[in-house]
């Protein structure tokens, strides 16, 4: 039985024009067939490998709320989601609400951040761009999750050009994650099955060893006791390594880590002139959930995020910074994760918040040491 091809969802406005002023305008439906004509005659070895899907071809009356749970579910469904993005959010269901086309946009990106390639049709001339409330929401979503892939589209041409190369780049990360997931998912061979044999002591050992190695390779300075100085955007934190040998849910495994920032007190010689943090890396022998995360941090108000690596927890009131990083089977799982990691910090922007909060802790780690000191 062969495989089902690679399902691609084309969202945009449908009636509007491009370009939106000069010559040779079409109509975004026109552009959208022209497209699904495009990339499904493409083949690979002779086999057709893709299906599109644009809502000119369902019977949905636009406008409905048919049309609009349709398109939802195929933004869901989809392995692709090619967004062109001329600012227009879209029809809303009421007043208040979200454009069908944001709708679409940010569940695509919800079930997986990846599979979202943004082509921008928008006008160099800001103040002809679409202004009303939920197109501004729109536009302000679309700045911050930052997924724009290749340049700006002048023309009909450029359109189906950066299209084709969105598809082709999409298709080779599909490619490439998966590979990853099949070598990673074999814990019963190799390196891995060499972790499993040891016991929780010497299994511990070799996971932050290897998280010191990786934190050390980017560029550290030197620290006394337990810590690795990184450098971020100019900035030096702190970052202490730790590791959990087992699945969180083994308390023996869990309590040998504990709750690291109870003791960032000591850490006070540390952060001398200015350097900031610490900032906890724990790597976790197999996979982390965030109410583990929160049972970690001590209670659930913090910001608690999700990612390929792992778990992000911020705390920012006491500006506590915990980074948990998931399946650390083997020396490469744990040093792949951690790069993941830092990719995740640089890509998404939270590496400043990161900095911002790694700063105010160590402010109060010295207050803390000052106190216990006196005592």
């Amino acid at each position: 039985m062969g495989r089902r091809k690679i399902r691609i969802m084309i969202s945009s406005r449908c009636d509007d024009r491009f370009p939106a002023t000069g010559e040779g305008q079409a109509s975004l439906t026109a552009i959208r067939r022209q497209l699904k004509t495009d990339i499904e005659s493409a083949a690979i070895f002779g086999k057709e490998i893709f299906e599109v899907w644009i809502n000119e071809d369902e019977p949905s009356e636009p406008g409905s709320q048919d049309s609009w749970d349709l398109c939802i579910e195929q933004a869901r469904e989809a392995d692709l989601l090619l967004v062109l993005y001329n600012g227009n959010a879209g029809w809303c269901l009421s007043k208040g609400d979200i454009g069908i086309c944001h709708a679409e946009m940010m569940t695509a990106f919800s079930e997986s951040p990846g599979k979202v390639s943004v082509l921008s049709l928008l006008a160099k001339d800001k103040q002809s761009r679409p202004s009303a409330p939920q197109d501004s929401r729109f536009q302000a979503y679309v700045d911050q999750a930052n997924l724009f892939r290749g340049s700006a589209a002048a023309t009909v041409d450029g359109v189906l050009q950066e299209a084709r190369k969105a598809v082709r780049e999409s298709l080779l990360n599909i490619a490439h994650q998966g590979a990853r997931e099949v070598k990673r998912s074999r814990y019963n061979t190799g390196a891995a099955l060499d972790w499993s044999r040891l016991d929780f002591v010497t299994r511990q050992t070799a996971m932050r060893n290897v998280l010191s190695e990786a934190l050390s390779a980017r560029g550290t300075s030197p620290s006394e006791g337990d810590g690795l100085i990184v450098q971020l955007s100019g900035k030096k934190v702190l970052f202490r390594p730790a590791a959990i040998p087992a699945a969180m849910t083994v308390a023996a495994a869990r309590e040998m880590v504990g709750q690291p920032f109870l003791k960032d007190y000591l850490a006070a010689p540390q952060l001398k002139g200015s350097v900031a943090g610490p900032v906890h890396v724990i790597a976790c022998h197999k996979s982390v959930t965030e109410s583990q995360a929160m049972q970690l941090l001590g209670f659930p108000d913090a910001t608690i995020v999700p990612g390929s690596f792992g778990i992000y927890v911020a705390d920012n009131i006491q500006k506590i910074q915990l980074c948990l990083i998931a399946n650390c089977r083997d020396d490469s799982s744990t040093r792949h994760g951690l790069q993941k990691l830092f990719d995740w910090l640089s890509q998404t922007g939270e590496e400043a918040h990161l900095i911002e909060r790694a700063v105010s802790r160590s402010k109060i780690v010295g207050a803390i040491a000052k106190e216990a000191v006196r005592a």
